[in-house]
């Protein structure tokens, strides 16, 4: 183990990757963790900072960085916790009917788009580009239509870490992922 410099921070956030491992930028993710820690605490919401914004969250990556792994499953529990606030925050203000109401009808818009027929349910890269394989798309859409219309098991890590092949002449990856952050947020919504 080598010594640590006197100058040197040393930062016990998260397991580090090696020094010859890509892991995520010790700087960037500790200022991070710092602003969702001021706006998480922040009661007068000067700070405003969402569920969503932390899903779309992305750090550089860099050798000896932290845990990618580590990191990301902090982000998801900084994610439930912010979409909790907010439910709770909505329902405070406009009644938990309400806020039910309005996670019902965006689910209806998600359960519209995910039942197209198979192959249609997305717009489709050129032929020279790549997107999301749309056999695998189709196969995930209906079970999140089976999810939304019939209760069939699909948990929020599910959706999040779903991984679809690449595909020449596939699903337009925006599209598809656009829908995708709609299922977490009714998902996160109901909970």
């Amino acid at each position: 183990m080598a010594p640590v410099r006197q100058n040197e921070a040393v930062s016990t956030t998260f397991p580090r990757t090696s020094k010859k491992t890509l892991g995520y930028n010790l700087k960037q993710v500790e200022e991070f963790l710092e602003s969702t820690r001021q706006a998480y605490d922040d009661k007068d919401a000067r700070t405003r900072l969402s569920a969503a914004d932390i899903r779309h969250t992305a750090f550089a990556m860099a050798k000896g960085g932290y845990s990618p792994e580590h990191v990301d499953a902090a982000l998801e529990r900084l994610e439930d916790a912010f979409a909790a606030r907010e439910r709770d925050t909505a329902a405070r203000a406009h009644g938990e009917q309400a806020w039910l109401d309005q996670a019902r009808s965006t689910a209806q818009v998600l359960i519209n788009r995910l039942g197209r027929p198979a192959g249609h349910r997305f717009d489709r890269t050129s032929f020279l580009s790549t997107g999301y394989n749309r056999a695998d798309v189709d196969r995930f859409s209906a079970k999140l239509v089976k999810y939304f219309q019939d209760g069939h098991p699909v948990t929020v890590d599910d959706v999040r870490t779903i991984v679809f092949r690449p595909q020449r002449r596939g699903y337009r990856e925006a599209q598809v992922d656009l829908v995708l952050d709609g299922v977490v947020d009714v998902m996160l919504a109901v909970r």
